[in-house]
């Protein structure tokens, strides 16, 4: 079971949080508007034209132990950008984030897969990177291929999976311990309906073994069996915070469901 702080220090601080991407945009112009801006600035015609997009606007935000934290958002609203943020993987154009422990983050079941080599060996891969200070890797491995019920397909490469196949493999790997700060985006994805119930079980119980919580999901069904805080995220800021029930009907009335 994960070490986690006291109830009453917060696990994730978000302080004055922004988060800017600077795109490429391709526009549409007329022969005579091209031939323009080639004459007066042929450099700068030939360049394209960068586009910024606010993904986060000045958020401040604490997360504390025992706090199961949904986000709820359109795509492309920015959730994933910021749980990257959180998670070490993008820095902010400006503001602080700050988590007291660990953090693991969970973006894409298939992460680090290689299709040519079997499913026991990218278990081995898999728990190596999500798992690299663990001392029971092994244990933890045959504990995931037993648990995946892919019995003697474990010994058969990836690439011969079917997606359902896929799922229960990845899926039974990342569930297998707590952490500090859990960071799930979407990861039910894709599992047969069968061991969806399953593996659901499982990751309920690595989510109370947890100290924090954000998971991330568009079915109002899994938020409100997982989190006990609802967030909605819209253009970069966040447009609710409370409880479950009535943000996912604050989200509802956002988009005009």
């Amino acid at each position: 079971m994960s070490t986690s702080p006291s109830s009453r220090d917060p696990i994730l601080e978000v302080r004055d949080f922004n988060l800017v991407f600077r795109v490429d945009v391709h526009r549409s112009q007329s022969w005579r508007e091209t031939f323009v801006n080639l004459a007066s600035s042929p450099i700068k015609a030939l360049i394209d034209t960068r586009d910024s997009h606010q993904v986060a606007r000045n958020l401040n935000l604490n997360i504390y132990a025992g706090e199961r934290v949904g986000i709820l958002g359109i795509n492309g609203a920015g959730k994933s950008s910021f749980c990257r943020c959180v998670a070490g993987m993008y820095a902010p154009t400006s503001g602080t984030i700050k988590v007291h422990g660990k953090v693991r983050a969970i973006f894409d079941t298939a992460v680090g897969i290689h299709p040519e080599l079997t499913g026991r060996e990218n278990a081995d891969l898999l728990v190596e990177f999500l798992y690299p200070r663990a001392n029971d890797k092994r244990a933890i491995v045959e504990e995931a291929l037993e648990f995946s019920e892919l019995g003697t397909f474990v010994d058969v490469p990836y690439r011969h999976y079917s997606k359902g196949m896929q799922a229960r493999l990845c899926l039974s790997v990342i569930s297998s311990r707590p952490s500090d700060l859990l960071i799930l985006d979407e990861v039910f994805d894709g599992a047969d309906a069968s061991f969806s119930r399953k593996i659901s079980g499982r990751v309920l119980d690595m989510i109370r073994k947890s100290g924090a919580v954000i998971f991330v999901s568009h079915s109002f069904d899994q938020l409100a069996m997982v989190a006990n805080r609802l967030l909605v995220y819209d253009k970069g800021t966040i447009h609710y915070d409370g409880p479950v029930e009535a943000g996912i009907h604050d989200y509802k009335s956002l988009i005009g469901y």
